[in-house]
C-alpha cells in the first residue's frame, strides 16, 4: 500500500501532467477511506513553490448533470467560499463542508442572501498547480460516462491540473453495457427486421440482437478512446486489509467490554471476512455494528454466556450479513431453517431435493466454521435481525434459553445421535446403548411418524451390516406397531420427500424397494388420517367464529381454506345452524365466498359435493311453510345457489 501512495504521490510532484490517473478497486473495499485517511494527507504536506498542496474531493454519486460538478467544485474551493463560512472553518479546523451544509449554502447563494464580500485574490484563484482533484464514485453518476471524462479533461489538458479519478471499473463496464437496454434491444430489432436478418435461422435471435446491439451502441469503445487519452496511470487498489479492520474496530473504542471482545478476536474477524470472498469493508462494518447490539443484548440479559458462544456468534454475524447483502444468496436460504437442531440436519443430509439448499448449508458451513469446533453453529434470531433488521426479543431468549441450558437439560436423545447427528460418530461401547434406546422409544411411539419411518431405513442397514442382531422382518414388526401408537400425537408431514431425503447412510445398497415398501404404505396412511384430522380440526376452528367472530371466519377462510375442502370436515347440520344464526348481511357474505370459491375451484367443490348437497337440503326443509322474511328469502337463495353447484 505504501508503494501505491508513493506512485500517487510521484504523479502530484511531477512538473508537468496532461493526464489524470485512475484508482481501481471493488465497492466498499476502502478505497474512499484510503483516499481520505492516507492520500489526501500525505498530498497536503506536499509543498509546490513554498505553497501547500490543495485537495478538492467531489463524490459523483447521483450527479443528474455537469453544472451540479460545478457547483461540487465552487463548494470545495476556499477562493470563492463566503468571507464568514472561511472564517468559521478556519476557527473550528474543519477542512470540508458537509453534503448537508452545501445543500444550504447552495440556496443561500441563489437566493442572495449569501454574498462573497471577501476581497478575491486572483492570482491566488488563478494558480492551478497547486491544486489536485478528485473524483470519486464515477459509476455512480447519473450522467453518461463519456460526458464526464470530457469534463474532466477540460481540467487536465488546458489546466494541467492533477487529477485523480476513484471507481469500479468492472461497476462500470457493467453500466456503460446495459443503460437503456429496452430501447437498444428495440432498435437493434428493428435494423434486423428491415435488413431481412431477424427471421434467419442462421444463428439464436438473441446472438444477433447482442451483435446488433454491440455494432451500433458500443460505447465501451468510445469510453476506450476517451480513457487512453485522459488516464495516463491506472493502479489497482488492493487493500491491507488488516489495517483498515483494525481501524474500523476504533469505533468501539467506547464500549470497552466489547472492544476488548473484538481486538481478542480480531483474527477471527479478518479471517471470517476473507473467507467471504469478498473486498466489502462496508457489509464488515454494518455487521460489527449489528454484533454491537448483539453483544450488549447478551450481557444485559444472559451475562454468563460462555465466551466459545459468543465467538460463534460473531463469526455467524460475519457470515449471514456477506451471504445476504453481497447478493451471494436469496434470502429464502436461511429463511425456512428454524434452529440449531434443523440447520445440523441438514448439514448431514447428503441429497438434494426441492432446491440446493442442502448443498448451500453444508458449503457456508465448511467455509466459516473450517478448523473451529462449536455445538451451537446457527442462531436464528442473528439471521432474522440481518434479514428482517428486527431484533426479535422472543427469537433472541429462545436460542440463548437453549444455548445456555445445563449439560443435564441439553442431553442429545439417542434417536437424534442416529438422525440429526452422523451416526459413524457414536462410539462403539455407546452404539448398543444408544439402539437400545432409540429402539424402545420407537416401540412406544414416542417419536414424530416421519422420524420413525427415517429410523427404519438406518435400522435396516444396521441389521444388513451386523451391527444389531435384529433381522429386517423382526424390524418391520417394531416399527409398524411403534408407527400405529406414534400417529396418535403426531403432526401431519407434508413434506415427505425432502424429509427421507434428510437419511445419510453410507451406503448405496443400504436397502431395497420391497423392505421399504410395506413401512411407506402404512406410512402413507396414517399420514393422510392426521391430515383429515388437521382438516376437522381446522374445520371446527374456522366455523366456530360464525355469528360470534365474523371478521376471524373471513380472514381464516380466505387464507386458509382456497384448496382445501374445509366443508367437507364439518357437519352440515352444524354449518346450517351457525349460518341461521348470523345476521343477514353476513349470510350474504358467507353465501358469496362458498359460491364462488366452488365456482373457482372445481377440485375442491368435488370433494364437498356431499356436504353441499346437505346444507341444501337442510336450507330448503328449514324455510318451507315459513313466512316470508328477509333472512327466509336470502337464505332461499343461498339454497338456490347451492342448487346451481351441485348440479354444475
Amino acid at each position: 500500500m505504501d508503494d501505491l501512495i508513493e506512485s500517487i504521490l510521484d504523479y502530484v510532484r511531477s512538473d508537468y501532467t496532461d493526464y489524470a490517473i485512475m484508482i481501481n478497486g471493488e465497492w466498499g473495499s476502502g478505497k474512499t477511506y484510503f483516499w481520505n485517511n492516507q492520500v489526501k494527507k500525505k498530498i497536503e504536506t506536499l509543498k509546490l513553490n513554498g505553497k501547500r498542496f490543495t485537495t478538492i474531493y467531489m463524490s459523483l454519486y447521483g450527479i443528474s448533470n455537469l453544472e451540479e460538478i460545478s457547483k461540487k467544485i465552487f463548494m470545495e474551493t476556499s477562493q470563492l467560499m463566503d468571507r464568514n463560512l472561511r472564517k468559521y472553518m478556519n476557527a473550528n479546523g474543519q477542512t470540508t463542508i458537509p453534503e448537508y451544509a452545501k445543500t444550504g449554502i447552495d440556496m443561500a447563494n441563489f437566493f442572495g442572501t449569501s454574498q462573497n464580500s471577501g476581497k478575491l485574490d486572483y492570482q491566488e484563484f488563478f494558480s492551478t498547480d497547486d491544486k489536485v482533484l478528485c473524483f470519486d464514485d464515477l459509476e455512480r453518476a447519473n450522467v453518461d460516462v463519456i460526458d464526464i471524462l470530457g469534463y474532466i479533461n477540460n481540467f487536465v489538458e488546458h489546466d494541467h491540473i492533477k487529477t485523480i479519478i476513484i471507481c469500479n471499473e468492472k461497476e462500470l463496464s457493467t453500466k456503460i453495457k446495459n443503460s437503456n437496454l429496452e430501447m437498444k434491444t428495440f432498435i437493434a430489432t428493428y435494423l434486423l427486421d428491415k435488413q431481412g436478418e431477424l427471421n434467419k435461422a442462421d444463428k439464436p435471435m438473441v446472438e444477433k440482437i447482442q451483435e446488433k446491439i454491440e455494432h451500433v451502441f458500443d460505447k465501451a469503445i468510445d469510453y476506450e478512446r476517451i480513457k487512453e487519452k485522459l488516464i495516463g496511470e491506472t493502479f489497482e487498489y488492493n487493500p491491507q486489509f488488516d489495517y483498515i479492520i483494525n481501524g474500523i474496530l476504533m469505533r468501539f473504542e467506547s464500549n470497552r467490554d466489547l472492544i476488548r471482545f473484538l481486538r481478542e478476536n480480531t483474527e477471527l474477524i479478518i479471517s471470517t471476512f476473507k473467507k467471504s470472498g469478498t473486498r466489502n469493508l462496508r457489509i464488515l462494518k454494518h455487521a460489527l455494528n449489528d454484533f454491537n447490539k448483539i453483544f450488549e443484548e447478551v450481557n444485559k440479559m444472559f451475562p454468563n454466556t460462555n465466551n466459545r458462544v459468543m465467538q460463534t456468534m460473531l463469526i455467524f454475524t460475519i457470515a449471514v450479513s456477506f451471504e445476504i447483502k453481497a447478493g451471494k444468496i436469496t434470502k429464502e436460504k436461511f429463511k425456512n431453517i428454524k434452529d440449531n437442531e434443523e440447520y445440523k440436519s441438514i448439514l448431514v443430509s447428503s441429497r438434494v431435493l426441492m432446491d440446493n439448499r442442502q448443498f448451500y448449508i453444508k458449503e457456508f458451513d465448511g467455509n466459516y466454521y473450517y478448523n473451529f469446533k462449536a455445538e451451537y453453529r446457527f442462531f436464528k434470531f442473528i439471521e432474522y435481525y440481518v434479514r428482517t433488521r428486527i431484533f426479535d426479543m422472543k427469537l433472541f431468549k429462545d436460542d440463548m434459553e437453549a444455548v445456555n441450558a445445563s449439560p443435564k437439560s441439553k442431553k442429545v436423545p439417542a434417536y437424534k445421535k442416529i438422525l440429526v447427528e452422523e451416526y459413524w460418530k457414536v462410539q462403539d461401547d455407546k452404539f448398543t446403548e444408544v439402539v437400545k434406546e432409540t429402539l424402545e422409544e420407537v416401540k412406544n411411539g414416542e417419536l414424530e411418524l416421519i422420524d420413525i419411518v427415517k429410523l427404519f431405513e438406518y435400522f435396516v442397514y444396521f441389521s444388513k451390516s451386523g451391527l444389531i442382531t435384529n433381522d429386517v422382518t423382526t424390524l418391520k414388526t417394531i416399527f409398524i406397531n411403534g408407527m400405529n401408537l406414534s400417529s396418535l400425537h403426531s403432526s401431519y408431514c407434508p413434506n415427505v420427500d425432502e424429509e427421507l431425503g434428510k437419511v445419510v447412510i453410507r451406503d448405496e445398497n443400504k436397502y431395497s424397494d420391497e423392505e421399504m415398501e410395506e413401512i411407506l404404505t402404512r406410512f402413507d396412511q396414517l399420514n393422510e388420517q392426521l391430515l383429515q384430522k388437521e382438516y376437522r380440526e381446522k374445520a371446527d376452528e374456522i366455523f366456530k367464529c360464525i355469528p360470534m367472530k365474523m371478521e376471524q371466519f373471513y380472514e381464516r377462510f380466505d387464507k386458509e381454506c382456497t384448496n382445501i375442502p374445509i366443508l367437507k370436515y364439518y357437519d352440515p347440520f352444524q354449518v346450517f345452524q351457525r349460518v341461521s344464526c348470523a345476521s343477514n348481511e353476513d349470510i350474504v357474505a358467507i353465501k358469496e365466498k362458498i359460491i364462488k370459491r366452488a365456482n373457482e375451484n372445481p377440485d375442491v367443490k368435488n370433494e364437498e359435493l356431499v356436504n353441499l348437497t346437505k346444507l341444501k337440503r337442510l336450507m330448503d326443509e328449514y324455510i318451507n311453510g315459513k313466512d316470508i322474511t328477509i333472512k327466509v328469502v336470502l337464505l332461499k337463495e343461498f339454497a338456490k345457489e347451492l342448487g346451481e353447484v351441485v348440479r354444475g
